[in-house]
């Protein structure tokens, strides 16, 4: 069903080499980051942004002028400090948000908590006040909770709209078409495996029965693959020895997600992408399956799809973590001051 046919945007390098005109502002929050700067200079690259608007608490003028020297059309400007905040976001259609700190070895996700909740909370305070109708596009981890709490500050507002609010889960698509593509001497380009649940650890869901082209497993070598891939983020951290995280298979991911969210904005049809959002297709109030992406975000959620035996208790196995997860979130901005 989701084949690359039905999903042109899918391709980084098509999206980068697109004839499409816009005139999209998009701010990126953490810019001069690990994830931010990468990320940066692939949208400085494409043709759907007209504005980049970097912001930081540090070093973004000179991330801005580095990026403005580059031979392409999108205008771009630092902003530095909170001061500035409120004047990056002005005008912004899409906002992503790579801010916070990256993972060191033996950390999870949610060991990220208490710094990036509080990062992720002021920062869409900042969009629901200077530019409420923008597509919100969070990298920010653990997104089991940023997304909540990102949804929970957007209503203290009276600004949430449930279908402009995603979880950047695209790395989890993007490392399980790589791993599938190795595994079976594919080229990952061609390669699409949904990636459901959330975007930590055992939340993390690849329905490999699901992939095109359609490709079957021996059951051990489907758990060590499906494992892999819940574990791909920890293999980074382990592999980088204390000097951070995935940035620049992040960077990748965040950036092809954005294009697929610009390309659907212009108009573009047939854009689908699995993203972490509120949900009813589970129990858990926020879930990511496969949607489809228009001019105002979300157009239609697509939903889990028919699961093999082994992907219905991987499901049922990751429902209590993440509504743990949101529930975190969720609290964190009930009690806030």
């Amino acid at each position: 069903m989701f084949s690359r046919a039905v999903r042109p945007t899918l391709s980084l390098a098509r999206s980068l080499s697109t004839s499409s005109q816009n005139h999209a502002k998009v701010a990126v929050l953490g810019a001069s980051g690990g994830i931010g700067q990468p990320l940066s200079l692939l949208l400085k690259n494409s043709p759907l942004v007209s504005h980049l608007a970097l912001y930081d608490i540090a070093h973004t003028p000179g991330v801005a002028a580095d990026l403005s020297h580059i031979e392409t059309r999108a205008q771009v400007k630092g902003y530095i400090g909170p001061d500035q905040l409120d004047a990056a976001l002005q005008g912004c259609e899409v906002v992503v948000i790579p801010a916070g700190v990256p993972r060191k070895p033996g950390m999870t996700r949610d060991d990220l908590f208490n710094t990036n909740a509080t990062i992720v909370a002021n920062l869409a305070d900042a969009c629901a006040r200077n530019c409420p109708e923008a597509i919100i596009c969070i990298i920010a981890n653990p997104v089991n909770s940023t997304i909540p709490i990102t949804s929970e500050v957007m209503k203290k507002h009276g600004v949430y709209n449930p279908n402009r609010v995603f979880g950047v889960s695209t790395l989890d698509i993007v490392r399980a078409n790589t791993f599938v593509a190795e595994l079976k001497g594919l080229d990952p380009a061609r390669v699409n495996v949904p990636v459901i649940g959330g975007h930590a650890g055992k939340t993390i869901i690849p329905l490999i029965s699901q992939c095109t082209p359609k490709v079957e497993f021996p059951s051990d070598q489907l758990t060590a693959l499906t494992e892999r891939i819940q574990e791909a983020g920890t293999e980074v951290v382990k592999a980088k020895a204390g000097a951070g995280s995935a940035t620049l298979s992040m960077a990748y991911a965040g950036a092809r997600f954005t294009f697929s969210v610009l390309d659907a904005m212009n108009g573009k049809e047939g854009v689908v992408e699995c993203s972490f959002v509120r949900s009813e297709e589970t129990e858990c109030k926020y879930f990511s399956t496969p949607l489809l992406l228009g001019k105002n975000g979300i157009e239609k959620n697509l939903g889990l799809g028919k699961l093999s035996a082994f992907e219905e208790k991987l499901v049922a196995d990751a429902i209590g973590e993440l509504k743990a997860s949101i529930k975190k979130g969720e609290d964190f901005v009930a009690n806030m001051k």
